[in-house]
């Protein structure tokens, strides 16, 4: 019976070619979009500012571009930089039972090694789409979550993408099922982050070790494994091996469960609002409660919003607007929706207006609202000053598997995060070029597109 690695490498080698059935294909055309979106809008804010001056004075050789520039430099720093700007803050998408954030390390890692070997816009989005297999894979194969973060000090959201990203990097290249085993082995030993990454306040760390790390260290495996470099051959089997390392009860099986039958795209949320995960269950519910009832902000009384303990204190009152649930909760009332402008307004974050609208929200935590199948469910309870009362309970988050977003849901999100900075013509001529990649020769072809 062949081993995990054995396995698991002759899949890759498979998974780099197949045709992909038609939802995890759609859904890996979303996330793509998503994630470019991300990407572009990022490039606006203080990470992604910081990442595109350090990238450009890194010069290198001309293999991938850095997005929203002509500038194209090494596969390494491009993977980098176009990492941290998807992760600049809360707009990419996440994976809620491995605790990752796939897409902000994966896309970008696959983006740069197609670029420098000049892959189809079809192995592009089988790439990506093997990433997230083996993004959430691994963090399942490594146990308990909760477990790895508070014991072993280890950050899911660093490991998960680390291996995603390896799996998207390792499928742009031409390698053999033995060569990917070393791409894995040089993987295992780059395998770092830790969850002090909470601590952050500038997002900007936190972009490194949500993406810009794991995209980085990826794309430099598959660089060392396409230029010959050998290693260990059995990284993930035998004594000392990678699962031992990390976790005390691993789950080593994980690693190759259902690889072909259960793809993990599918089971990705998207954000339908460009704010902190926790605040998307809230904004759903709001927005259900004005759809029924329009009320106007100076007739508001109150608003209670009830969310999981973990999720209310990650956005309880925050000094960034958009994981702040009582400013977002305020802007959706006055607004009746969240741009991605609104959400990043520092000047309407500090207006007195706007202040003294939030300070009648109301923020709890109760974790009855946890459940394996809806682990960020969200209340809201809007009293008026006439004396009426609304609630709606949010179960399954819209952008969830459970509750997914249209593809023209997410193309009207992707085109709010593009089109300020590419016009609203390149924008349209991205989101089609996406929805059709499989036909795409070249993902040269997006450079033109992802620039202004």
């Amino acid at each position: 019976m062949p081993g995990h690695m054995e396995t698991l490498t002759e899949y890759m080698v498979h998974a780099r070619t197949a045709k992909l059935p038609a939802e995890a294909a759609l859904k890996g055309k979303h996330h793509i979009l998503d994630t470019l979106a991300a990407i572009v809008s990022g490039a606006a804010l203080p990470p992604g500012q910081i990442a595109l001056k350090y990238a450009q004075a890194q010069g290198g050789t001309e293999e991938a571009q850095v997005i929203t520039t002509p500038f194209l430099t090494t596969a390494v720093n491009a993977a980098m930089a176009n990492a941290f700007l998807a992760h600049s803050d809360e707009t990419d998408d996440s994976h809620a039972a491995s605790g990752t954030h796939p897409g902000c390390s994966i896309v970008p890692a696959a983006l740069a090694m197609a670029e420098r070997g000049n892959v189809s816009g079809e192995r592009l989005l089988n790439a990506v789409v093997l990433g997230y297999d083996l993004c959430a894979r691994t963090m399942f194969s490594l146990g308990e979550r909760y477990m790895l973060e508070e014991e072993r000090g280890i950050s899911s959201h660093s490991m998960g993408g680390l291996f995603g990203s390896m799996a998207a990097a390792g499928a742009c290249i031409d390698v053999s099922a033995d060569q990917l085993r070393y791409l894995i082995s040089y993987t295992a030993q780059q395998a770092a982050g830790i969850p002090t990454w909470a601590r952050d306040t500038d997002h900007i760390e936190k972009a490194f070790d949500f993406a810009g790390m794991p995209a980085r260290s990826a794309v430099q495996s598959a660089m060392f494994v396409d230029a010959g470099f050998t290693g260990v051959w059995d990284v993930f089997e035998g004594s000392r091996n990678f699962f031992k390392s990390f976790s005390p009860s691993p789950n080593p099986d994980e690693i190759i469960a259902e690889l072909g039958s259960r793809y993990e795209v599918v089971n990705t949320n998207i954000k339908k609002h460009c704010v902190g995960s926790p605040i998307q269950a809230a904004a759903d519910a709001l927005g259900h409660i004005l759809e029924a009832h329009p009320t106007r902000p100076d007739d508001v009384a109150s608003i209670k919003v009830t969310l999981p303990v973990g999720g209310a204190a990650t956005v309880n009152n925050r000094e960034m607007p958009n994981i702040s649930l009582q400013h977002m909760m305020a802007v959706f009332l006055m607004d009746g929706s969240i741009s991605f402008a609104t959400a990043h307004d520092m000047e309407r974050f500090n207006d007195p207006v706007t202040v003294a609208l939030r300070a009648q929200v109301e923020l709890l935590g109760d974790n009855a609202l946890v459940t394996p199948e809806s682990p960020r469910q969200g209340i809201v309870e809007l009293q008026t000053k006439g004396g009426e009362s609304y609630r709606d309970h949010v179960v399954a988050v819209r952008g969830t598997r459970e509750n997914p977003m249209t593809t023209e849901e997410v193309e009207s999100k992707a085109r709010d995060l593009l089109a300020p900075a590419l016009g609203a013509d390149k924008a349209d001529r991205l989101l089609k070029a996406i929805g059709n990649l499989e036909s795409m020769g070249s993902a040269r072809e997006l450079r033109e597109l992802l620039r202004p």
